[in-house]
């Protein structure tokens, strides 16, 4: 009990240090658990240091994650083949620069307030992180809600905290991360996070939150959201 409310302890004060409203280089509460969305922001020079290319069956060959991240990819691919499921890395690092021209591609397209829903403004992907992917399966590579309806969405949805990867974006957790539902995306957070945020069904941001509170109070997390 002591080591937990240290961990949290831990994990709540990495926040403090970087500022809760300002425009950060990273926003950790430690390990993997960085918060990045559209109040919590990447700077535009960041840059994972430890960028590889998982030995995973994926569509082009630039799909990078940091090392432990792809450590884990490999090993949920694998679980997954063993399930009889084939899943495909569609996207994962993605530079600040690349991630303006898709949002701004996006914006064209569909406006400004539908674009906000559908893809994250530079700065705020998890993709410059290195920690995220999209998925695909072999019989398609396309994002869309067809994923979460098949087998392998399913069998990622179920199993993929298991490897330390959450289900980053839900429908009924829009009005808190400001994405629509992504079957597709899951982002490594590391396996005792991932599970127990599984146990929980909560989001990143309430996670954090909950963390944040168990060591600080409402005083610490007064204005934060959750």
């Amino acid at each position: 009990m002591i080591a937990k409310l240290l961990s949290l302890f831990i994990a709540a004060f990495a926040i403090a240090q970087g500022g809760m409203n300002a425009c950060v280089d990273q926003t950790s509460l430690g390990g993997n658990l960085y918060l990045v969305n559209r109040t919590f922001q990447l700077a535009q020079d960041y840059v994972p240091p430890d960028l590889i290319k998982p030995a995973v069956r994926s569509m082009g060959g630039s799909v990078l994650m940091r090392q432990e991240a792809a450590s884990a990819l490999e090993a949920m691919f694998e679980a997954a083949r063993a399930d009889g499921h084939i899943l495909v890395a569609v996207s994962g690092y993605r530079s600040f620069d690349k991630q303006h021209i898709i949002y701004r591609r996006k914006v064209a397209s569909t406006g400004a307030a539908k674009a906000g829903l559908l893809v994250a403004d530079p700065g705020s992907s998890e993709h410059q992180l290195g920690l995220a992917m999209d998925l695909g399966r072999r019989s398609s590579t396309n994002l869309n809600q067809a994923f979460g309806r098949s087998g392998e969405g399913q069998w990622v949805r179920e199993n993929a905290h298991r490897f330390g990867f959450i289900v980053r974006y839900k429908a009924e957790w829009t009005e808190v991360t400001g994405i629509a539902d992504e079957p597709w995306h899951i982002r490594y957070v590391g396996l005792p996070h991932a599970a127990e945020m599984q146990r929980l069904d909560i989001p990143l941001e309430q996670y954090v939150y909950q963390l944040s509170e168990a060591s600080f109070g409402a005083y610490f997390t007064e204005g934060f959201g959750g």
